[in-house]
């Protein structure tokens, strides 16, 4: 991980660590190290999600990118994935999305990736870094050297529709479908995207403005979903976040369905259509156990990497796997995208609900959910806080006493957040009580260790 991207990208609090004069020289940056290594004047397609920061970061790198030589092919208010898509659909050399995800409003981050619709790969990323720090300024162009916007863009929201279309065959009528936008990037595609099939679907948390984004709705957010499901009879409630790259469900009883059970019950379908390559699921040490039991009963490999979706995605296209995703149900489906994608994992999910006539509680009910408890314990913002305190010797002795006090009937995961200011603390136990109380133990131990 460099000094400003992330697992996931430049992410910071607008105005403080992350400026519209940052932006301007993030795309001064990509734009000059992409005509470096084609040579040429590159194309960038460029989108974003619903914050009221994103115009003006949008602007500033666009006006970036421009100044020193390259093209924008601007998307507008469209999820993360779309760009993606798009970028290797264009064949353009790189994309880029102004969206913090799941994060309030308040952040925002700018998210880089190639011509194949990857993320950047760290050589890339440090040649950026490298011209965002320095201090010598980036050459600019002049003349006709310097780049353009590329418009005329509006059919390509309607292309990534249908691509998503594309990817079932059921037209899923009789289903009664909610579905939660965030008041984010889906706003712009799902409900075009649902009125597509023949399914009973309703649109909520699609009135975007600026600051109502991932508040209190969207997958961080599940409550005024699963009462709205319950109270009003629907079979299924779809949630996504911010941007639109990750995707939780609530069942008709109101239950959260995780990227767990959405996998196990994804892998379980790809498999009886001889679609589940190398007979393996590929998720993260966040997993909970009930996962790891269902794929040992059902005779199916479950790799597990460190978390986030990169690591994901690196073990899938090393192995060649099909299905990969995370608890939070960020899911990466091989056959149809190059990052996760939320509204692709519903539609995919849904199909199987329409196909097996059952109810989506009854679906789940395959994978198993052990009780565990997270707690995200705020810490300074100050570079390197994060690192040292997980390198504490004092922390790392006590993760090892309370995990052998724990044995066999749980575990315990420690690690920073990739994009804020926080510790994770996760404990996963046979019961809620025990779960809750090591955890505290811990928090408390992060929470005591003064790091500065």
């Amino acid at each position: 991980m460099g000094k400003l991207f992330g697992t996931d990208g430049i992410r910071g609090i607008v105005g403080q660590t992350l400026t519209a004069d940052m932006a301007y020289r993030v795309g001064q940056a990509v734009a000059a190290v992409l005509a470096e290594e084609k040579q040429g004047r590159p194309e960038i397609t460029l989108g974003k999600d619903t914050r009221i920061s994103s115009d003006m970061l949008e602007s500033a790198l666009i006006a970036g990118i421009c100044s020193v030589g390259g093209n924008v092919v601007p998307l507008g208010v469209i999820p993360t994935p779309a760009v993606a898509y798009l970028t290797v659909q264009r064949r353009a050399d790189a994309g880029i999305v102004v969206s913090a995800s799941h994060n309030p409003y308040e952040h925002n981050g700018i998210k880089v990736f190639n011509c194949q619709g990857y993320k950047l790969p760290d050589a890339t990323e440090a040649k950026i870094e490298a011209l965002i720090l320095g201090e010598d300024p980036i050459p600019e162009k002049s003349g006709s050297d310097i780049g353009t916007m590329i418009r005329g863009m509006k059919e390509a929201r309607t292309q990534y529709i249908e691509h998503l279309c594309s990817t079932i065959e059921d037209d899923l009528s009789g289903l009664r479908i909610c579905v939660d936008c965030a008041n984010g990037a889906a706003s712009a595609t799902a409900p075009e995207l649902f009125s597509r099939f023949k399914a009973r679907s309703d649109i909520m948390h699609a009135v975007p403005n600026g600051v109502n984004i991932n508040k209190r709705c969207g997958s961080t957010h599940l409550e005024s979903l699963q009462e709205t499901v319950v109270n009003d009879g629907y079979d299924i409630g779809v949630a996504y976040d911010g941007d639109a790259d990750r995707c939780l469900l609530v069942d008709e009883t109101g239950a959260v369905i995780d990227g767990d059970k959405i996998m196990a019950v994804c892998a379980m379908d790809m498999r009886a259509r001889g679609k589940l390559d190398g007979n393996a699921i590929v998720a993260t040490v966040m997993s909970n156990l009930g996962l790891h039991e269902f794929c040992e009963n059902e005779g199916i490999q479950l790799v597990c990497t460190d978390v986030g979706d990169r690591h994901v995605l690196e073990k899938m296209l090393e192995c060649g796997y099909r299905i990969g995703g995370e608890q939070s149900g960020h899911m990466i489906y091989s056959e149809y995208a190059t990052t996760g994608d939320g509204e692709l994992t519903s539609l995919q999910f849904l199909q199987i609900l329409k196909k097996s006539g059952k109810k989506a509680s009854e679906l789940i009910a395959c994978c198993a959910q052990y009780p565990q408890v997270l707690i995200n314990v705020p810490v300074s913002p100050e570079r390197g806080v994060k690192e040292r305190i997980m390198e504490s010797a004092l922390l790392r002795r006590a993760v090892a006493e309370e995990a052998q006090r724990l044995g066999s009937a749980g575990r315990i995961l420690l690690r920073p957040s990739g994009t804020e200011a926080l510790i994770r603390v996760m404990v996963e136990a046979k019961t809620e009580e025990m779960a809750q109380s090591y955890a505290e133990k811990l928090v408390n131990v992060v929470k005591s260790l003064k790091i500065v």
